[in-house]
């Protein structure tokens, strides 16, 4: 049964796009001080794992201790943060339609976005790390896209492992594989694509598009692969099953017509009417050898007066 758009639902759909829309015109124009409530966990989560040490400088960001790394406003993850809230607060609304939704699930979704944001962060930079150490040379990549490419990689890669935790921990299961698989694409498409198209960031010229070409393509080269594996491993299921039932169909043909249960069940009411004839003739046959003796006992016995 599904529930019909009430004033609630409604309300809540707009409050969740205006805190969206809020963040992200915020995140245009913030500076890397005005940032510090995200820098600073994913810089200290960054010098855990990787080991390398990090110093503020006012209106840059982070440098490494050799200043060969710098983590700015641009390695917040503030887009990824966006993104998971969006993902999360609109399968919440999608999803469960046959009841009223507390207004408690918004706060819930941007403090686990925070939190996957801060994972994905450092995931990210510390593997940016490694690569600024590596040689690494790809003949058509520069430095730049591949550096573009594997955060794009990253972030959709937790993107579509947050929706997979979400959809698992969900009491309703979702069926399809449209939705299961690409509606963390579309969220993610109309966050690092629609959002800039709709503040005019076409005007920047090449470097938009080219961006935009990885913001396309990265995501589908990481999603085909994974719904062509679940739409094969689906079809395997389905030829099993039925294999299993025309050979379940086959084995039951090959069967007696009478099944052994019925014919044990037979048996008690066929030894049930043997006892009984068997107790039957025992009794008239105890009949007449009483009868018999009487008649004796009357001829042999004396006549009293």
């Amino acid at each position: 049964m599904k529930r019909r758009f009430t004033w609630t639902w409604v309300a809540q759909c707009v409050v969740v796009l205006v805190c969206a829309f809020a963040l992200k015109r915020y995140y245009s124009t913030a500076s890397a001080n005005q940032l510090r409530w995200i820098l600073a966990p994913t810089t200290a989560c960054v010098e855990l794992v990787s080991g390398t040490s990090f110093e503020f400088e006012s209106y840059a960001g982070y440098i490494s201790g050799d200043r060969s790394f710098l983590i700015a406003t641009s390695c917040a993850g503030v887009n990824f943060l966006i993104t998971a809230f969006l993902m999360l607060s609109g399968r919440k609304l999608l999803s469960d339609r046959s009841k009223d939704i507390a207004w408690g699930f918004i706060p819930a979704s941007a403090l686990i976005a925070y939190l996957v944001t801060l994972v994905a962060n450092t995931a990210r930079i510390a593997i940016a790390l490694r690569l600024q150490r590596m040689p690494a040379e790809v003949s058509w990549l520069n430095p730049n896209q591949i550096h573009r490419f594997e955060g794009i990689l990253i972030y959709f890669g937790f993107l579509l492992l947050l929706f997979v935790v979400s959809e698992n921990m969900s009491s309703k299961k979702t069926s399809g594989l449209f939705r299961q698989s690409f509606f963390p694409l579309l969220v993610y498409y109309a966050t690092m694509l629609g959002m800039p198209l709709a503040n005019g960031a076409y005007r920047r010229g090449t470097d938009f598009w080219e961006h935009s070409l990885f913001v396309l393509l990265v995501p589908l080269a990481l999603i085909l692969p994974i719904a062509a594996f679940r739409f094969s491993c689906q079809r395997r299921f389905r030829l099993m099953v039925l294999r299993c039932q025309s050979a379940l169909r086959s084995a039951t043909k090959a069967l007696p017509l009478m099944p052994p249960a019925q014919e044990v069940s037979q048996r008690p009411a066929l030894t049930t009417i043997s006892i009984n004839h068997a107790m039957r003739e025992n009794s008239e046959s105890l009949s007449k050898s009483l009868s018999s003796r009487n008649s004796d006992s009357q001829v042999t016995s004396p006549h009293c007066n």
